[in-house]
């Protein structure tokens, strides 16, 4: 029950890092965009290189053992990139407005930390979009359009229930590998929790409603926690161990998740904050700590 509670506590402080990069939007003078660009990118480095050494090959060796070598190597990678369709398809049911791993114009974002700045209009979003100004979006500023707030921060959370199961289960499994994750998916919603209180505060014109509601939508991290528990305790009961093959397909598709997550909108938004090789440094980074982690736990 130990390792249970452990596991959730790494994802509960995933899912609430979201809340410190609200408190970016809405209390800093400036957004530090550099910075988001190398915590971004150190996270995608963390995740592939996490996935390819190590997750991938703890799903390897637990399917090969439970079905042989030949018919464990095809399970594994189709529970890989099983695991990258199911994130895509949650993806994909999120309008870009309301993804949280959009990039926002600076313009966009000044209103979040400054009452008295400007708020762009719907036709000056639309120009700007027109002008292919990065992360330009046209935003109407209705109060009327709270369902539509409440809509963003449920995608939102529809959108990180996979990354708190990633951790979770990686947790359970292997303590210091959930650290590692942990960590990773900490430092990528970071920025996320920048992006989702633009959407938000557009939506329901409330600068404090859209800080709760971006800090609640990281809660959705530790409730996929909780549903792999409940999922984990249903089929296998009180005290039963996860079986191999269960075990195996889990960690392949987490490693497919993770892969997806880094490469679909990691690194596009590591680019787009960050100038010059910010998003490489950040990636080469995450890749250098993951690879002495494992290292020195070995």
């Amino acid at each position: 029950m130990g390792n249970v509670w452990y596991a959730l506590g790494l994802t509960l402080f995933a899912g609430m890092a979201t809340g410190i990069g609200s408190l970016i939007a809405f209390a800093a003078k400036r957004t530090n965009y550099r910075f988001l660009s190398v915590s971004t990118g150190f996270s995608a480095g963390v995740m592939l290189y996490v996935s390819f050494v190590e997750i991938f090959y703890k799903g390897s060796a637990a399917l090969v053992a439970a079905y042989g070598d030949k018919l464990g190597h095809w399970v594994n990678a189709g529970a890989f990139f099983g695991g990258m369709i199911f994130i895509g398809l949650i993806d994909n049911l999120i309008p870009s407005a309301e993804n949280p791993h959009e990039t926002h114009s600076e313009a966009e974002e000044a209103p979040l930390h400054d009452p008295k700045a400007h708020v762009p209009t719907a036709a000056e979003c639309h120009a700007a979009t027109e002008a292919g100004v990065v992360g330009a979006h046209e935003h109407v500023h209705q109060g009327k359009l709270m369902r539509m707030g409440l809509f963003t921060a449920l995608a939102i959370g529809i959108h990180n229930l996979p990354e708190g199961l990633a951790t979770f289960l990686a947790a359970l499994s292997d303590p210091h590998l959930g650290v590692a994750i942990a960590v990773a998916v900490a430092l990528h919603n970071i920025p996320e929790g920048v992006s989702v209180s633009v959407p938000i505060f557009y939506a329901t014109g409330d600068r404090k409603k859209a800080f709760i509601y971006s800090f609640l939508s990281g809660l959705a991290e530790p409730l996929g926690a909780g549903l792999a528990y409940l999922a984990i305790r249903f089929f296998l009961g009180a005290g039963g161990a996860v079986p191999p093959q269960v075990t195996g397909a889990l960690f392949a598709g987490v490693a497919g998740i993770m892969v997806y997550i880094s490469l679909d909108e990691l690194l596009p938004t590591s680019r787009a904050y960050g100038r010059g090789h910010d998003s490489l440094f950040g990636l080469m980074g995450g890749m250098m700590v993951m690879a002495l982690s494992l290292l020195l736990m070995k």
